[in-house]
């Protein structure tokens, strides 16, 4: 696992347990005062001092014990050892502290009711870390695919860590060697299944036909020269490129050491890389989506009804594009045309209002009576908060591409596709179809390099005016 990944996964954990001894504390008391009865206990507030000392005493007897250490290792003998050694050095460390200072009016019952219960929660909350780990990656973005290119004696070592990651969401594509010969070959000792190996040559038809979100170069000295022109195609396409070794053409990216276990690596990348803020915008997305399909689901329920009465046809429109990375998915729209419109784009092709290979027009004569008043506010593109649910998509992004266009773009605007798709961003303030279709792409790679999370609420503010007065919409 990548260290970045370790870091914000050892801030989980540790933001968890500390919660889960808070919440300890609070069960400890209230069953001390109602089910056990000796003696009165003193007011909570009495306790105001004791209970963030003991949550401290806690995650300090944690990272002593080092259970925050390899946490990729997510055995059932883990599972259930770390916790009850938090347990023996955290419930040894409150007593010995209470006996220090003479704090007879703390409970001791109460003491060690706190570390029983803590012990449950830390363990079953580990437990449940561990079952839900594949539906969580799902979730919050599935896999990552590597390409590993080269064949230095570390390139092996990289393919079984990448491997031996899979559980946390790695995954190796396969290798490009950078020679015919037959020691040119990748060394797949070890490793637990055969991968394909590519020309250098291909390099560029890989990143187009394929999902692959980063890039490993691992070469020797006497390669640089042929990788150069490799490395820079990876930037084009706007793929998180790592090395290991010492290489600098001239980029744009920003660059910052990265550790795969022990292994340090070089990474280049031209998107956003804030693990946290990116996590944050995607609990964010989920939480939002979540409550908006709740409270506007009358008004979905109206729309779903009168498409239905007013034209022949399904109530939903399912349509394949583009996502992260240029994985494909299926995106939902209430249905605004007739049922066979796809069948008469051919007949229409030269009302097409828009340059580069997007087709948009303003009064399209497929278009529903509903349909043109749904798309006038925009009201079409509610079903995408399923998208978002999903993790398909984003409330601010690039908007996702069809397969077609994808095609026909230049090797510059294919790097809009390493930002997770949204249902708007910077295009949708500057009159969302009155742009041409350059200067969309350049607003897009814009947001990209300037993407923060003010940015985003800022947009959503501004987009919000922008659709309750339908402007540049069609």
């Amino acid at each position: 696992m990548f260290s970045r990944y370790q870091r914000l996964i050892q801030t989980f954990y540790a933001g968890a347990d500390g919660a889960l001894a808070l919440a300890s504390f609070a069960l400890a008391y209230w069953i001390r005062l109602r089910w056990i009865t000796p003696r009165p206990l003193i007011p909570l507030s009495n306790y105001a001092w004791i209970i963030p000392v003991s949550v401290l005493i806690w995650i300090s007897a944690a990272a002593i014990a080092g259970i925050y250490r390899d946490l990729e290792s997510d055995s059932l003998r883990r599972t259930l050892g770390d916790p009850l050694k938090v347990f023996v050095l955290g419930t040894l460390a409150l007593f010995a502290l209470a006996s220090a200072f003479r704090l007879e009016a703390i409970s001791r019952l109460l003491l060690g009711l706190f570390a029983v219960i803590d012990l449950a929660a830390m363990t079953l909350f580990r437990l449940l870390a561990r079952r839900a780990a594949s539906p969580l990656r799902r979730l919050f973005g599935g896999f990552r695919h590597f390409l590993l290119v080269g064949r230095s004696p570390d390139a092996g070592d990289v393919a079984r860590a990448i491997e031996a990651n899979e559980d946390h969401g790695m995954r190796l594509f396969g290798f490009v060697r950078l020679g015919t010969r037959p020691e040119d070959m990748p060394d797949q000792t070890g490793l637990a299944k055969n991968y394909p190996v590519y020309e250098l040559s291909q390099l560029p038809q890989l990143l187009r036909g394929h999902v692959i979100d980063e890039v490993i170069f691992a070469a020797g000295k006497d390669d640089l020269e042929r990788l150069e022109m490799a490395f820079l195609v990876c930037e084009e396409e706007g793929v998180k490129t790592r090395v290991l070794l010492s290489f600098f053409p001239q980029v744009i990216s920003r660059v910052y050491l990265e550790r795969l276990k022990e292994m340090p690596l070089l990474t280049f990348t031209t998107t956003p890389e804030s693990d946290y803020l990116l996590l944050a915008k995607r609990v964010a997305d989920f939480v939002m989506a979540l409550a908006l399909l709740l409270l506007l689901s009358p008004v979905l329920l109206l729309l779903a009804v009168a498409i239905k009465l007013t034209s022949r046809g399904p109530v939903l429109y399912r349509q394949t594009r583009c996502g992260l990375g240029g994985r494909k998915f299926t995106v939902y729209k209430f249905r605004s045309m007739r049922d066979n419109a796809d069948q008469q784009r051919a007949e229409i092709e030269e009302l097409n209002e828009m340059d580069g290979p997007v087709f948009k027009i303003r009064n399209d004569p497929r278009c529903t009576p509903l349909g043109r008043l749904m798309r006038r506010f925009s009201l079409d593109e509610l079903p995408q908060l399923i998208n978002i649910l999903k993790g398909n998509m984003s409330f601010v992004g690039p908007r996702p591409p069809l397969p077609e266009e994808v095609e026909q773009y230049e090797p510059w605007q294919r790097r809009r596709l390493r930002m997770q798709p949204g249902l708007t961003c910077l295009w949708a303030l500057e009159g969302r179809n009155n742009l041409t279709f350059r200067r969309w792409m350049e607003l897009d790679l814009q947001y990209i390099d300037t993407w923060s999370p003010a940015l985003d609420l800022k947009i959503m503010l501004k987009t919000i005016p922008v659709v309750l007065l339908g402007r540049g919409a069609s």
